[in-house]
């Protein structure tokens, strides 16, 4: 059966390119875009030309279409604070004389620019991903400029969607500009029997305890280290995960680690290693002080993980009670939480069926591109309006 095609032209910015799983951002677009496609539209995604890619065309041209999604790599100036800034704004300018009918901001910072398209008579939609402004790894300059792209959504955008219940509440009582709460998706997923993760890292099924995202400092992943050097326990710690400009919060890390052979380092894992160590973790903690909403908890509890998560809202609600959960940045009661889980297996593997099956009746990426196109339709019908209903000149 063909898919109908609606006629519209969405332009995807903000991501650093796809297909990717480095980010939570990259994630989404990987996913939205593609199932966008099958509902109809004609996506494109402005994707960032950074040093990897730059090596990469020397061995052939990038491709220019990824599951019928196209493909425009942006020049990008490769330095530290720089990347997005000069690839969002560029991808706004091409996006903003091109032939689409909407524009898809993710991110607050690539948003700066976000009242171009709008006065070229394109709609506007903004996804908040999270308040990057507030992310540690962020110098005073970098987060002004975050907080202008913040505040040129509210006042710019057809739309705007929140993953979160507390991002909402945010820009309602800060802003009083409404939102609509989407939350991320996840694909059905199926368990993998520890193999390349034995062979590589020496790891066996139920015998480690396992964080796996961005190396950054809201993560918390300096807490985990904290608290697993006082527990009492055989399962090795394992850390899974790439910086994101945080160069020296990771030599930090691997500081603190340096005298304990039971905590792994892997770097940036994805597709069948990250699958595997998802599918043979013992507990997936995620200890962090700030989330929009944590697609790689959505990742564990997807693999059947136990999952232990700091009680901030953003994880609390995407638990849903099938998970555990200790007051934020309190190493003490992550410690406490660990090591109750250590000595009680029964417990672990009570909750692993719960977050499977919380995540199937919740978070597909079906539901969510349903619900992300009848948004699209709101917007190309509104005639000018916000979410909120204030009517704006361009």
């Amino acid at each position: 059966m063909k898919t109908q095609k609606t006629g519209k032209h969405i332009a995807m910015i903000g991501h650093k390119f796809i297909p990717s799983q480095n980010g939570g951002v990259e994630v989404v677009v990987s996913n939205l875009a593609p199932h966008l496609v099958q509902q109809g539209y004609d996506v494109t995604c402005y994707n960032r030309t950074n040093e990897d890619f730059k090596k990469a065309r020397k061995e052939g041209p990038l491709a220019k279409e990824y599951k019928g999604v196209h493909l425009i790599w942006t020049p990008t100036i490769n330095r530290r604070g720089l990347g997005a800034m000069s690839s969002s704004i560029i991808a706004t300018i091409m996006a903003s004389f091109s032939r689409c009918d909407l524009v898809h901001f993710h991110t607050e910072g690539p948003c700066i620019l976000c009242w171009l398209p709008r006065l070229c008579g394109k709609k506007v939609v903004v996804t908040i991903h999270g308040l990057d402004h507030m992310r540690q790894k962020w110098g005073k300059l970098a987060s002004a400029y975050i907080m202008q792209g913040e505040k040129a959504a509210v006042r710019h955008a057809h739309k705007i969607i929140v993953l979160s219940k507390g991002v909402q509440n945010y820009f309602l009582e800060k802003y009083h500009r409404e939102t609509v709460l989407i939350p991320n998706g996840i694909d059905p997923a199926t368990a993998r029997p520890a193999q390349e993760i034995t062979k590589q890292f020496g790891l066996k099924s139920r015998e480690y305890i396992l964080f796996l995202g961005r190396l950054v400092p809201e993560k918390g992943i300096h807490y985990l280290i904290k608290a697993y050097q006082s527990l009492r326990t055989d399962k090795k710690l394992v850390i899974v995960g790439g910086t994101s400009d945080t160069d020296d919060y990771v030599r930090q890390l691997h500081a603190m680690a340096q005298n304990n052979p039971s905590i792994i380092f892997t770097g940036f894992q994805q597709g069948t290693i990250a699958e595997e160590l998802y599918s043979n973790a013992y507990l997936y903690v995620l200890p962090s002080d700030l989330e929009g909403m944590p697609l790689t908890l959505l990742e564990a509890m997807n693999y059947g993980c136990c999952c232990v998560t700091s009680d901030i809202g953003e994880c609390v609600d995407v638990m849903n009670g099938c998970g555990f959960s200790f007051s934020h940045g309190n190493v003490e009661a992550l410690k406490e939480t660990l090591q109750d889980l250590c000595d009680h297996p029964e417990k672990v593997e009570a909750h692993r069926l719960m977050a499977k099956e919380t995540v199937s009746a919740k978070y597909t990426w079906r539901d969510i591109t349903t619900q992300t196109s009848e948004l699209y339709s709101e917007a190309l019908g509104s005639g000018g309006k916000q979410a909120g209903g204030s009517s704006l000149s361009a």
